[in-house]
């Protein structure tokens, strides 16, 4: 019988792999290339979306009363560094999402997380783990999104047509 915490972990991969798909086959160089007027990439987004899933679990699993939103890291968030590649960026996420779906098997969803203040929110809020994991989840969906227009401008591509052709079909 599946739990909650594993519908979730099973919705995480999901949207993980909708995302996977927009930097499959990609060159460092095109993750890198900007397909739209705005400054977003495909390297960018994948950047984002580990260090995203990495934060918010790491926010519940220290449960920092006194946690601070880290605006030294704010500038680079959406941008691919010069020594990443998308190879790493990816094993990157696979450990990162090994270590969301082990926290998932045990984790309390109605436990209450102090959420890090920042300039935007500089009152201390609550929130239960389940609504921060759930955050991760709305930013991969968020960003797969944006990550599959930019795919389409860079060669075509995209997210319905790949699942489409996988699954013997086409339009």
């Amino acid at each position: 019988m599946a739990t909650e915490n594993a519908d979730i972990t099973r919705m995480l991969d999901e949207q993980r792999a909708n995302f996977l798909i927009t930097v499959r086959g990609i060159t460092d160089e095109q993750a890198r290339m900007r397909t739209t007027s705005s400054e977003l990439t495909l390297g960018g987004l994948l950047h984002h979306v580990i260090n995203n899933e990495r934060h918010w679990m790491t926010v519940i699993a220290e449960l920092d009363e006194t946690a601070e939103f880290d605006m030294a890291s704010a500038g680079g968030e959406y941008v691919m560094a010069d020594g990443e590649t998308v190879a790493g960026l990816i094993a990157e996420w696979e450990g990162v999402a090994r270590s969301t779906s082990a926290a998932l098997e045990s984790l309390d969803l109605d436990l209450s997380v102090p959420v890090p203040t920042a300039p935007w929110a500089p009152e201390r809020i609550w929130q239960s783990a389940r609504f921060t994991v759930l955050h991760i989840l709305r930013e991969i969906s968020q960003h797969a999104g944006h990550a599959d227009i930019i795919r389409e401008e860079l060669d075509g591509a995209n997210t319905t047509r790949t699942w489409a052709s996988e699954a013997g079909m086409s339009f």
